[in-house]
């Protein structure tokens, strides 16, 4: 019995041994991945993270290709790099574990601009802009925060709307978080909610799915999105900023721009307080 125990408790420090050697390994090439500037020009392949299902931010189209305006400034961005882009769509609250683990090489997702996220990666310049507002049926009234008492109120997990909601209600509602936009839209469709929290879009996407039924009630705050790379990497940033520039300049994001959202560019800040836009 003493031997068979010996035995069995041999066999397990080997299997626990092997198992942290994997896992060891295993994080060892992912970390590894983390590329630099001159690295993905090397391999001529960009890995972008980007959002899946945020129509026109990012989505993949009928013809399971990714789309959107960050997908078209990302391939824009691939061409001056002079390498093949290669996207890797992502739920909200993965985009940024993706970057920092070097899964993906940047973030062109929909990235608005917190101080708490710039604690995490590093932002670009900003590249666009969106208001986020608060969204309901047209039958009940909600014209102040105060209405919102007793009501759920849905958003995309750890979103800047998610932020923006609980920020402006408190105790007055109940927020429940959903794994994105599309679900967050769903949930008020089913009636699981009564409001969603959402960006400058959400009005085309509920009409889409129940004409003339929601409008927007409450707007909360306008944000700027900028692009995503780690904390510390001033290749990545310099080339990205560079990039945006240029792109401002010739008139390239404005195409874009008007392509996606319907509108011409706003003026964007040259600074935004406690979110640095290039590596110091």
């Amino acid at each position: 019995m003493i031997s068979i125990s010996l035995r069995q408790f041999k066999r397990r420090n080997v299997l626990a041994a092997a198992m942290a050697l994997f896992a060891l390994s295993f994080l060892g090439a992912t970390l590894a991945q983390a590329a630099t500037v001159d690295e993905v020009k090397a391999r001529g392949k960009i890995v972008v993270g980007i959002q899946g299902d945020n129509r026109p931010w990012g989505f993949v189209n009928s013809s399971g290709v990714q789309d959107g305006y960050d997908a078209d400034i990302a391939k824009l961005f691939g061409k001056d790099l002079g390498v093949e882009v290669e996207f890797a769509p992502l739920a909200v609250a993965n985009r940024i574990p993706a970057l920092v683990s070097g899964k993906v090489d940047i973030l062109f997702a929909t990235m608005a601009m917190t101080e708490e996220r710039a604690k995490s990666i590093q932002y670009s310049k900003p590249y666009a802009a969106n208001t986020i507002s608060l969204y309901g049926p047209k039958e009940k009234k909600i014209v102040a925060v105060a209405d919102l008492a007793g009501l759920e109120i849905g958003v995309p997990r750890s979103s800047s709307q998610d932020k923006a909601v609980t920020d402006a209600v408190a105790t007055t509602a109940t927020v429940r978080r959903f794994d994105d936009d599309a679900a967050a839209i769903q949930a008020m469709l089913s009636g699981q909610v009564q409001a969603v929290g959402g960006n400058q879009f959400y009005m085309q996407r509920l009409d889409e799915a129940k004409a003339d039924t929601y409008e927007r009630k409450i707007d909360f705050l306008t944000t700027f999105n900028g692009v995503g790379t780690r904390l510390g990497e001033k290749d990545w940033n310099e080339t990205v900023n560079k990039f945006l520039d240029k792109i401002m300049s010739d008139g390239e994001h404005a195409k874009v721009y008007e392509k996606w959202m319907g509108m011409k560019p706003p003026a964007f800040p040259e600074s935004i307080p406690n979110i640095p836009f290039t590596v110091k």
